[in-house]
């Protein structure tokens, strides 16, 4: 009775449109009263959640990243995607899913991505005689490298719900390869696209604007560097990694770029604080509900349920990805992570799957619910971005939904595509620490 009780809270809450943090926490504390506990205990649990030192990471990244976003970082990272892949067929929409790559490495947002090579790239390629809603859909489907690619917050957001023992180290080099592989996929589909609908090749700049365009982004891709290159040597922590590289991108873009104005310095400082809060408040109430979830002995009683369904751990992770994907849809990537990862990890990891190639499964996977409605942020972003309807991008996207799916797939069933990097971490570190001293 006490599990219905906070399933049936839970969900009175998300559908009458009440944040999601403040459901999670009115259903914990709704169970902690029928059992007859304290109810101080809600507030103990959630307190606990968040006194977390790895957590202190997440406000730099996000202030490193909104930074970037209001210091002019995008448009050079996009004349330099533009210099690389520009002459290719579809030129724009590789532009686009470049620009994504590298800025998605650098602000770990997807939204912010949306937002920043969005505004610049979408009316560029309208202009060119793209189609709106194809412009639209390769926008919001390569943001999600942000989430992929390191730095991500949300990385260390699955750490914490993992319980400690995941190496944030590894999972930013986990990352690497299943991010560049969704863009890829991403881009073929582009390709394929541009080529069905004749969309135009841009004129080769020449190597002197590759040189150049290069000059000019590279130091603020240093961003990235100093995050995951400090974590990966081990001269800082990743808390320490993020407040040196949000340092750096503050001098870079007020003294070097001289972009960064007071005005945009406010921006950016008002939007970590509104997604820092955010995220905290999740993480807190997660916390009591995910110990709920953990008294009912719900992993135990799902691993039970897939299990009777089949023994096959190929057709297990096939639904495990299907319910995320279904949940993805529906509900916040974060909160997701957070109560997601106590029940489905125990049972990944008991069919012999690593937790952190599962980490990056999951993120992809939610990722994927970004991009769909009925709560899919990016789409919603993108759409307002492009000034279309929902409706028309939804009739165009699946190409690229197929192409993330692959890239999926291949993440979830090949261990190599995200565990090669983490496995050969010594030597890279090794590398990195030479590379700093």
């Amino acid at each position: 009775m006490g599990l219905l009780i906070l399933m049936l809270v839970f969900g009175v809450g998300v559908v009458i449109g009440m944040p999601v943090a403040f459901a999670m926490g009115i259903a914990a504390a709704s169970s902690f009263w029928y059992e007859g506990f304290p109810m101080l205990i809600t507030f103990q649990r959630a307190t606990a959640g968040v006194s977390v030192f790895s957590l202190l990471a997440i406000p730099f990244f996000v202030l490193a990243g909104e930074i970037m976003l209001h210091g002019g970082i995008a448009v050079r990272l996009v004349k330099l995607a533009s210099a690389l892949v520009g002459h290719l067929k579809g030129g724009l929409a590789m532009v686009n899913i470049f620009s994504s790559m590298l800025f998605g490495g650098i602000s770990g947002s997807a939204v912010a991505d949306i937002s920043a090579l969005g505004s610049i790239l979408v009316p560029v390629m309208k202009e060119r005689g793209y189609r709106p809603d194809f412009a639209v859909n390769v926008t919001v489907t390569s943001s999600i490298a942000g989430i992929v690619i390191p730095p991500s917050h949300n990385m260390i957001i699955f750490a914490v719900a993992a319980g400690g023992g995941i190496s944030v180290s590894g999972l930013f080099l986990a990352g690497v390869v299943p991010g560049m592989l969704m863009c890829f996929s991403l881009a073929i589909a582009a390709y394929i696209l541009s080529i069905k609908h004749g969309y135009p090749a841009e004129p080769f700049p020449g190597w002197r604007e590759v040189g150049r365009s290069a000059a000019d982004a590279i130091p603020g891709f240093f961003t990235a560097v100093i995050i995951v290159g400090g974590t990966l040597s081990g001269i800082f922590t990743v808390t320490e990694s993020g407040a040196f590289g949000a340092i750096y991108a503050i001098l870079l873009t007020t003294f070097y770029y001289r972009t960064l104005t007071f005005k945009s310095f406010i921006t950016a400082l008002t939007g970590t604080v509104r997604t820092t809060s955010m995220v905290m408040i999740l993480i807190a109430f997660a916390s009591s509900f995910a110990y709920l979830l953990a008294l009912y002995q719900v992993p135990e009683r799902l691993s039970n349920a897939l299990v009777l369904i089949s023994d096959n751990p190929i057709i297990i992770l096939l639904m495990i990805n299907v319910i995320l994907l279904i949940l993805g849809m529906i509900m916040d990537m974060a909160a997701l992570i957070l109560i997601c990862t106590p029940i489905f990890l125990p049972i990944a990891k008991g069919l012999g799957m690593d937790p952190t190639q599962f980490g990056i499964m999951m993120l992809m996977n939610l990722g994927l619910g970004l991009c769909t409605p009925p709560v899919g942020t990016c789409l919603f972003v993108g759409c307002a971005v492009g000034k279309i309807k929902i409706e028309q991008a939804l009739k165009s996207i699946w190409p690229f939904y197929l192409a993330m799916l692959g890239a999926l797939i291949l993440v979830t069933y090949v261990p190599a595509v995200s565990l090669w990097l983490p496995e050969n971490l010594p030597v890279f570190t090794a590398w990195v620490k030479s590379f700093f001293s």
